[in-house]
């Protein structure tokens, strides 16, 4: 039932892929031959074979999750052609490794809760990716940020990892310690606190998340785990008192880095007013802004609004990591990007529901971590690229360029699937279960 609701699910999804890369093709037509065309046919016979995959594998699994990501997939592999039809080949050929590492989950992962097991190792091993990541991190594009590893020809970003396996490990720590962190042993002006041991965890991932922010000179990746572990302890325990202290613990850590670091103060700065360099400094984001407003209600058209001079570079730098959201904004519109939103409405939605109808709590904080991530990375780059908060420089799931990112995002996305068909499939057999012992009771009942 799931597969073939999955399958109806994928109609408007290939119909708009089809008809968004046509457009796209129709813009550029006399720059590019009809060959761009194969990224298209590429895209859908790869979501073909995961639904094809699924069938056999995680027949029961959740079947929104992959029409959203497609949709969302396709949008992004659109507009980076649209801007760069080279980084456009790269985009595929990470959503191909994105895919195979998704496909190898759900084939040799089903009973991912073994991951319970080992979540201590897995939390190391996401810790020491950050570590390395200090240590040996590359500021690629000058901008003083240091996330990016160089390993040969490869450039990779470990925090996308580190988030997926330190998720895996708050998982399992806070389901085994969820009823110390809920009950009350002191009071802090008026505020039921837990024992004071039981606040190690929340100040050592502070810590983490504050030495991110010192050492590697961003807002996004700090701000993003600390977010997931306030979400899962607040979902793990159903007490305020730790988001809140979360909340002073990282508002007290913004305001010394905004003092301290000088691209906090300037990102901040330039959140407050981008108008006062909007030349220089504040270039990024007047002209966010401006191809914002500039697409309207309905949007310029695909492959027609002015992102690109006449040399061929953004007109706004990082357009295609960053900054996609504003591209398509202007090509289409005030209805494009609330489309864009809505689907990672629903794509947290589906997360949040397959969380709560999973019937074990490691099941439950895994997949609320996986959706809340999903959630604030959504919120943290479109709220940047529209002044709502000051720029973090994330990507937006599944649609930014980056091949660690989407890469990180499937796997994501696999461990969820797999939560949702063993939910689903318990679910089936206990139904099925019942109607086979509805007539035994009722024969049983009869009188002889």
């Amino acid at each position: 039932m799931e597969r073939r609701r999955e399958a109806v699910n994928f109609i408007p999804v290939v119909l708009l892929t089809a008809v968004g890369f046509a457009s796209v093709y129709a813009a550029r037509s006399s720059q590019i031959s009809a060959g761009s065309l194969g990224y298209g046919l590429l895209f859908l016979g790869i979501f073909v074979a995961v639904h094809a995959i699924l069938r056999i594998a995680a027949p029961h699994a959740d079947p929104y999750l992959m029409p959203i990501t497609g949709l969302l997939a396709a949008m992004g592999i659109m507009m980076i052609y649209r801007i760069d039809p080279s980084l456009a080949a790269a985009q595929a050929t990470w959503l191909l490794v994105g895919v195979g590492l998704f496909t190898a989950i759900i084939i040799f992962l089903r009973n991912y809760r073994k991951l319970d097991d080992y979540i201590y190792l897995l939390g190391i091993i996401g810790i020491l990716l950050l570590v390395v990541t200090i240590v040996a991190g590359t500021d690629l594009n000058g901008s003083g940020v240091r996330l990016w590893l160089k390993i040969g020809g490869i450039v990779i970003q470990p925090g996308e990892f580190s988030k997926v396996l330190i998720t895996i490990f708050l998982a399992g720590y806070l389901h085994t310690k969820r009823e110390l962190l809920s009950t009350t042993t002191w009071r802090f002006a008026g505020v039921p606190m837990p024992p004071l041991k039981h606040l190690g965890p929340l100040l050592t991932v502070w810590g983490v998340s504050f030495g991110m922010l010192l050492l590697m000179n961003d807002l996004g990746p700090s701000l993003l785990l600390f977010g997931i572990f306030l979400g899962m302890v607040y979902a793990a325990t159903g007490r305020v008192t730790y988001p809140a202290i979360g909340v002073v613990l990282i508002t007290a850590a913004g305001t010394f880095a905004y003092f301290t670091k000088a691209i906090v103060h300037l990102r901040v700065d330039l959140w407050l007013n981008p108008w006062t360099d909007a030349t220089n400094k504040g270039y990024q984001l007047a002209q966010s802004l401006f191809a914002i407003g500039d697409g309207g209600l309905f949007g310029t058209g695909l492959g027609k609004g002015y992102l690109l001079a006449p040399n061929g570079n953004p007109i706004i730098p990082a357009l295609h990591t960053d900054f996609i959201f504003s591209a398509i904004a202007e090509e289409l519109g005030l209805v494009g990007a609330s489309g864009l939103i809505i689907l990672f409405l629903l794509l947290s939605y589906r997360g949040f529901k397959i969380a709560v109808d999973a019937d074990d709590g490691f099941s439950k904080l895994l997949a609320a971590g996986i959706s809340i991530g999903f959630a604030l990375q959504t919120f943290f780059i479109i709220g940047g690229v529209m002044k709502l908060i000051p720029l973090t420089g994330i990507t937006l799931p599944f649609v930014s360029y980056g091949g660690s990112s989407i890469v990180s995002n499937f796997a994501s996305l696999a461990l969820l699937v797999l939560i949702s068909n063993r939910t689903n499939s318990q679910r089936a057999r206990t139904a099925r279960e019942a109607r086979l012992a509805a007539p035994a009771t009722a024969a049983a009942g009869r009188p002889s």
